[in-house]
């Protein structure tokens, strides 16, 4: 597995339009790539403008392959204003799991 844990800082009032894009940038990962097998969106519980994505992909190539989607792409087009600056770190530039293993991950 191929996991993305990452924070993402949307500036000041662009939140509404950036959740639009991830939640369909997301929905298109899931079910459209079979290489993804979760793409969560999740609110920062002390930043209203701080969302965090957890993506699990079956190995980096699929999560490669994320990143030249359609969906991606315009969404990646879309919000690149709407994001403030930022480097990932950790597993915000891929991580593979420990528990439960991957044959244990159902899709």
């Amino acid at each position: 597995m191929y996991i993305i844990i990452a924070p993402i800082q949307i500036k000041e009032g662009f939140k509404d339009q950036y959740i639009k894009g991830i939640k369909e940038n997301a929905s298109g990962a899931v079910n459209d790539e079979p290489g993804c097998s979760r793409f969560d969106v999740v609110q920062d519980a002390t930043d209203e403008n701080r969302i965090w994505v957890y993506e699990v992909y079956d190995d980096e190539a699929a999560f490669q392959a994320h990143t030249q989607a359609p969906h991606f792409l315009k969404f990646r087009d879309l919000s690149s204003e709407w994001r403030a600056e930022g480097t990932l770190q950790g597993a915000g530039r891929g991580a593979t799991n420990i528990w439960p293993s991957d044959g244990d991950w159902a899709k």
